[in-house]
């Protein structure tokens, strides 16, 4: 009888390492390792030895960067997301590709189950499975971490590395480290250790050597660089002139931000588990197309269309930060998205220059700016008469007066 598969979230850490051995144990079954390449850079390098030298059955190291700049990070920047007016979701929106390439693979392998080495404390575990569970409600999810079993057989990191050294496990680990980290092309973020003291400064010069995608902005160049950035309903296809790739463009801007210390986010946020935790991020080239984009849409998207946009930002934030990014909602929220940018288009300048973004310029095709009406010399289009000015202020007055009046009555 063929034995069951399980299809493991693996990114050769200690956890997923020790995770991988202990499923196969536990539950006989044949573990197929599953890493998404979206951006992690040198952390792939050996995975598929490691993963076959650890016991699994079959190994899949799928590039995704493309998918994961044109369908998940496009889209999120389109719609203004912020989470708590600081967090450029960069963990978040990673999260629900890799789930959906979990359920592929477990369809065409015919496994019955997924597993993740995400914490019973964290968000990725509600992201993990909520994406799972809207894709692939059939496939059965397996958490060990909530697992009663797993956590006894492992309280501590200790246990961990022991359990790995008696089994041969090829993984490199300390029984102390001062954070962890978790890297893609939007961002890095760094969590844990020392950073739970929210008073501990981590900008200081002796935290320096944490940043690996950003120079400190104290160490950026003196001289600023100029970027133009050319936008096509709302994504961004071109810098400097030159047409890119979405990933291409969020490669080029990760170069640019980085080297002029811009991106760095130090926050203490509510995770929807409902604690609160702290988290440093580095995300220069998606902190610099925030920027541009919003002053693309300053120059062509109409005020009420904007406004109703931005109405929707913190619930959109949040569908995408608890995990909801399959959910019908999200998608709904993401047409109206899409109808709001069909006329975000145009070029915008920016200047990069120590950890912050300038506006230098914008101009469009279908610009909304009309100088010659917003002028204050004479209109010569005479589109505006000012003195229409009189009863617009008057008729938004009324209530005022009314409500004024019935308080001073009633003193």
């Amino acid at each position: 009888m063929a034995k069951e598969k399980i299809v493991l979230a693996y990114s050769g850490g200690l956890d997923t390492s020790v995770i991988l051995k202990w499923l196969k144990e536990t539950y006989d079954a044949e573990i197929i390792a599953f890493t998404a390449d979206i951006g992690q850079k040198e952390e792939l390098d050996g995975l598929e030895a490691k993963a076959l030298a650890t016991g699994a059955s079959k190994v899949y190291i799928d590039d995704l960067r493309d998918e994961f700049a044109q369908d998940f990070i496009n889209p999120m920047f389109q719609s203004g997301a912020l989470y708590e007016g600081q967090y450029l979701l960069g963990t978040s929106i990673a999260r629900p590709l890799i789930a959906k390439r979990m359920v592929d693979i477990a369809r065409a392998e015919g496994a019955t189950a997924i597993a993740h080495g995400a914490t019973g404390k964290g968000n990725d575990q509600v992201r993990f499975e909520l994406a799972a569970a809207a894709l692939a409600p059939e496939i059965s999810v397996i958490a060990p971490w909530r697992l009663s079993e797993f956590r006894d057989r492992f309280p501590g990191r200790a246990e961990m590395i022991a359990y790995a050294e008696e089994n041969g496990i090829p993984v490199t680990a300390s029984a102390a480290k001062s954070y962890s980290m978790d890297r893609n092309l939007l961002h890095i973020s760094y969590e844990s250790g020392v950073l739970e003291d929210p008073y501990f400064d981590a900008s200081a010069p002796e935290s320096k050597e944490m940043y690996l995608l950003s120079v400190s902005p104290e160490d950026a160049p003196d001289e600023a660089d100029y970027l133009e950035l050319e936008f096509k309903q709302g994504n961004c296809v071109a810098l400097n002139g030159e047409a890119l790739s979405p990933l291409g463009v969020m490669e080029k801007l990760n170069e640019l931000g980085g080297k002029h210390g811009i991106g760095r986010v130090d926050m203490v946020e509510n995770r929807f588990v409902g604690m609160k935790s702290r988290g440093v991020y580095e995300t220069p080239g998606g902190t610099i197309l925030f920027n541009a984009h919003r002053k693309m849409e300053s120059l062509t998207m109409d005020r009420e269309v904007m406004n109703l946009r931005d109405s929707l930002i913190t619930r959109y934030s949040t569908l995408v930060y608890n995990g909801f990014w399959f959910a019908p909602e999200r998608l709904a929220l993401q047409a109206l998205v899409t109808e709001s940018q069909k006329n975000v288009t145009g070029t915008v300048r920016v200047k990069l220059y120590k950890g912050n973004v300038i506006a230098a310029g914008v101009k469009s095709p279908v610009s909304l700016y009309n100088p010659d009406i917003a002028t204050m010399e004479a209109d010569p289009t005479q589109s505006y008469d000012q003195g229409d000015a009189t009863g617009f202020i008057r008729l938004n007055a009324l209530r005022l007066k009314v409500s004024s009046g019935v308080e001073q009555n009633n003193k």
